[in-house]
């Protein structure tokens, strides 16, 4: 019996297999095709399904002239649509485009202030229409009490799915924005708390810290007193447009107040023209105020220089040759400060500084024997002249500066927790 001959697998492989892989792949790109049709279509029928709830209003707390429509976000394939707004000035139409809104973008999300924080604020796009289109010329403007009509269409492509829901939408200003709610309430609180303290300045004295640079003021008047020599006060670069300005204007009253009394020299360099303008005036009414007009000299208030590194140079100049006893240093400072403050120290003067330039506060604290870091500055009026108004000012600010830190700290502590409501009550729209 004659053996039979082995079948050679891998050759009926090689002779059969490219037919059954070619019927395959035909077979798969059939059955890929259908699921692709069959996917968008199942999208385009979730989109033009959220087309059907198209909802529109008012943009609440503007000053009219606005829209917002607003419609649900599907759940499949909605990053791959995007959406037409179209407006009419009737149901009929004709409508035209107004704005187009993408599938990744424009979530309720990104708007609290009109659709708060929930979780459905993640399923909605939004657009907001302020204009009509026409069919030449520009845009008109969405005149208020006037109803427009929307509708929203889907585009896939170069497919566009008409929308099947036509709403209706008024604009209108609005006399008050419930959104900054929460800002009135912050703002009324304050108020109360300031308005408080200064009633409360007026029966009782208020505790202030004490604060070394503005003790230290009467020691150096009456040391460059003493000495027979001058007292040199420097503005900083800024004009009065900033706070720190205003704050070495109103320690310069104090300090000319003083000198009248002690009929001493004081000269005041500044940079600025309005800046001096108002240090002569401060200057003129605190010697005035002394009862030593006649010791008033408006030619001691002068512009040094209008540079910032000539103006340095001019005071330096100033205090080498008049050597004052007394510098007093306050205000805005660059990188001239280091070469004021260190010229000042070698002449042996005393020198007391103040700045909200949190750079240069290093080169302050080195160089000055007193130094008055960031918001001593702003207190130094109230704490000088103990005035109530300035004084209940001061008290009040630090409490509602107290009632922001617990209000951070537990936002930060339930946000943590999971609880972001509280943090959510005072967000700024």
């Amino acid at each position: 019996m004659a053996a039979q001959r082995p079948v050679c697998v891998c050759r009926e492989a090689r002779r059969v297999g490219p037919a059954l892989l070619s019927g395959g792949w035909r077979r798969g790109a059939i059955l890929a095709a259908w699921v692709l049709l069959g996917m968008g279509s199942a999208w385009a029928a979730a989109d033009t399904a959220a087309l059907g709830m198209v909802r529109a209003k008012d943009y609440p707390g503007d000053a009219g002239g606005s829209v917002i429509v607003w419609w649900p976000r599907p759940e499949e394939g909605a990053t791959e649509a995007e959406y037409e707004v179209l407006i009419a000035s009737s149901p009929a139409g004709p409508f035209r485009r107004a704005a187009t809104v993408s599938g990744r973008g424009s979530l309720a999300a990104d708007l609290p202030a009109v659709f708060g924080h929930g979780p459905e604020t993640k399923t909605q796009h939004f657009a907001v229409v302020s204009a009509e289109p026409q069919e030449s010329g520009e845009p008109r403007p969405l005149a208020d009490g006037r109803e427009y009509y929307f509708r929203v269409d889907l585009r896939r492509g170069d497919q566009v799915y008409p929308g099947t829901q036509i709403v209706a939408a008024v604009p209108a200003a609005n006399l008050f924005n419930w959104a900054k709610t929460n800002n009135l309430v912050m703002a009324l609180v304050f108020s109360g708390l300031i308005l408080g303290a200064i009633r409360l300045a007026r029966t009782r004295d208020l505790y202030i810290r004490k604060i070394a640079g503005l003790e230290a003021i009467d020691e150096a008047l009456g040391r460059a007193t003493e000495m027979g020599r001058a007292v040199l006060f420097v503005h900083g670069l800024r004009d009065l447009s900033s706070i720190s300005t205003i704050a070495a204007v109103s320690i310069l009253g104090r300090v000319a107040r003083r000198t009248a009394q002690y009929a001493t020299l004081l000269r005041v360099a500044n940079t600025d023209p309005v800046v001096m303008s108002v240090s002569q005036e401060t200057v003129k009414e605190a010697y005035l105020e002394a009862g030593r007009p006649d010791a008033y000299r408006a030619d001691d208030i002068f512009i040094a220089g209008t540079d910032q590194f000539s103006y340095a140079a001019a005071v330096e100049g100033i205090m080498l040759r008049e050597r004052p006893a007394t510098n007093i240093i306050m205000g805005y400072f660059y990188a001239e400060a280091l070469l004021l403050t260190e010229t000042g120290a070698s002449t042996g003067a005393i020198q007391i500084a103040g700045t909200d330039a949190f750079t240069q506060l290093p080169f302050f604290v080195t160089t000055c024997d007193y130094t008055l870091m960031g918001e001593e500055l702003y207190a130094a009026s109230a704490y000088l002249s103990r005035e109530p108004r300035l004084l209940g000012s001061l008290k009040g600010q630090d409490a509602g500066k107290g009632i922001l830190i617990v209000i951070i700290v537990a936002g930060a502590l339930l946000a943590s927790l999971g609880y972001p409501q509280f943090a959510h009550l005072f967000a700024a729209y």
